[in-house]
């Protein structure tokens, strides 16, 4: 194994990786020169194309901007159309019916592990503030969670250890428009998806099939069936790299943006070796939709509370993805239930379990093969609906009579309702939200909810949207620059008053204002928050 690894280091270039920043101890067998020559391989061999693709991206957006609609390519309609399937997935994963996700933090690794989960979902992505300590300890916490040594002692002294039995570990690498700024490749910052996902493959993979269970990933973000090639081919080319067979690498695609909806079936299809199915990132998914629709007024959303999973387009969307990953022979999962249990009012906790019940008994109706919570809390709140209704390990045998889905059908917006609480709601969550990032925590409880940053990204895609089509709320106020002004500085005072002021001076809530005012205020619509965000992380 060695030998061929080494075979893969004779190389006629240059290695073009390096690290810009000191490195920890702690962290060394990370950044190995070997697992930095495999980083380094993934970027000579395929940084350049995704480069190409994040241009491609912007070249149909603004295609979109000018008046075109998302709908299925003619171009591949034979793959839509003809019979073919997906390799089957391993035995350890046929049974998915809760998953949880969380950032790579080591006690929450470890309690995600322990939760009776079927699957850990370790998110180097949304979750995750991607502050420099955050990336190599998330490396170094699931090196040792791989290994069953991973550990923790809180500051109260209690102790946190690995039950006998744990959850099946996925991992999910940062999307391809995120840069890695402490390892520059030439003279540019790393690519973030490489990154994560390299040093977690090149020391795990192995490791992890001995183990039982991989590696196996989640992939966010894509919009098209080629960024689902360039994928197919990195897991190609690392499988390889370290003599693995072919189709070892399993990933499951999140349906998180209205264009890759589209091309679901050529998603299974570009990943078939390797795919694990399909995952409706709902959240995501509806900031997906205001951005890619953002200058069409028929399109426009209202309050974020009324955009539910019966919204006519996102009923469609769930409905679709099951009837397309199971006509493959692979996973439907369903989405995220952002609700945590609430402390000292069970009156409240209570009814966040039922909308947890609800919501996870639509989802397996729909022919769900799973379904994804945030806390250990809800894991057996979820469980209890699968078992109920889907006693076998999944679904995906239940091929239902096929609906012929139409754009219109995955494009009808529910009815605009635009109001003052809703505009006000906004601009609180995504100060809240954005100013714990800026702090180093990715996955912040808000509200009796698990906030991550697609929650973040609704809420100031739908300022920008509702400010830039002059949008009239229910109360008859056309939303301007200066009742955005007006709000925002409302909301930071209740912020303020909620925090106190000596958490309010120490935090960087005026940096996340400046963001927030540039996000909502500039003229072009910014792509993702995390991009001007990252500039001030450390």
């Amino acid at each position: 194994m060695i030998l061929q690894i080494e075979n893969h280091m004779v190389t006629n270039k240059t290695s073009q990786l390096t690290l810009n920043t000191p490195l920890p101890a702690e962290a060394s067998h990370i950044f190995s020169p070997e697992a930095m020559a495999f980083v380094d391989a993934l970027h000579q061999e395929f940084n350049e194309r995704r480069l190409a693709l994040l241009a491609m991206r912007r070249k149909r957006q603004k295609e979109i901007d000018n008046g075109a609609l998302p709908d299925f390519l003619p171009q591949t309609r034979h793959i839509r159309v003809d019979f073919w399937k997906a390799a089957p997935v391993p035995e350890v994963i046929a049974d998915r019916r809760v998953e949880i996700t969380g950032p790579v933090d080591r006690k929450m690794i470890i309690n995600a592990l322990n939760s009776g989960a079927n699957v850990f979902m370790a998110d180097f992505e949304d979750a995750n503030s991607p502050t420099w300590q955050n990336v190599y300890e998330g490396q170094v916490n699931l090196f040792d969670a791989v290994r069953r040594q991973i550990d923790f002692t809180a500051p109260n002294g209690k102790k946190y250890a690995l039950n006998e039995k744990i959850a099946v570990l996925f991992v999910r690498p940062r999307g391809l428009h995120l840069p890695e700024k402490h390892l520059k490749y030439s003279s540019n910052c790393a690519s973030g998806s490489l990154v994560d996902f390299g040093f977690y493959f090149f020391h795990n993979a192995l490791k992890s099939i001995e183990n039982g269970f991989g590696p196996f990933f989640y992939l966010p973000k894509l919009e098209s069936h080629l960024e689902a090639r360039w994928w197919n081919d990195v897991f190609n080319f690392s499988e390889d790299y370290l003599g693995l067979k072919r189709g070892t690498i399993k990933a499951t695609v999140l349906i998180e943006t209205i264009l890759a909806t589209f091309e679901a079936d050529e998603i299974i299809y570009e990943l078939r070796e390797h795919s694990a199915g399909l995952n409706c990132g709902r959240w995501d998914y509806i900031f997906s939709y205001i951005k890619k629709l953002k200058n069409h007024k028929q399109f426009i959303l209202p309050d974020r509370a009324l955009v539910t999973m019966e919204t006519p387009f996102m009923d469609a969307y769930s409905k679709y993805v099951v009837q397309v990953c199971h006509r493959r022979g692979v996973h439907a999962m369903g989405g995220m239930s952002a609700f945590i249990p609430v402390k000292d009012n069970e009156t409240e906790n209570q009814a966040a379990f039922e909308k947890v019940r609800k919501d996870k008994l639509r989802e397996v109706l729909n022919g769900h093969d799973g379904t994804w919570v945030a806390h250990p809390g809800l894991v057996q709140v979820a469980k209890e609906i699968f078992d109920q209704y889907m006693p076998e390990p999944n679904q995906i045998h239940k091929v239902k009579p096929t609906h012929d889905f139409t754009a219109a059908d995955l494009l009808t917006p529910p009815a605009l309702v635009v109001t003052e609480k809703g505009i006000r709601h906004n601009i609180n969550v995504a100060l809240l939200y954005i100013e714990s990032w800026l702090s180093g925590t990715g996955a912040a409880a808000i509200y009796n909810l698990m906030e991550d940053a697609a929650t973040a990204e609704i809420s100031r895609a739908q300022l920008w949207q509702w400010l830039h089509n002059k949008v009239v709320t229910s109360e008859g106020i056309e939303f301007t620059e200066y009742v955005y002004e007006k709000l925002k500085k409302e909301e930071l005072a209740k912020i303020k008053g909620m925090v106190g002021e000596k958490r309010f001076a120490s935090g960087r809530f005026r940096v996340a204002e400046c963001i927030l005012d540039q996000l909502v205020l500039d003229v072009e619509f910014t792509e993702f928050l995390t991009l001007p965000a990252y500039e001030f992380l450390p």
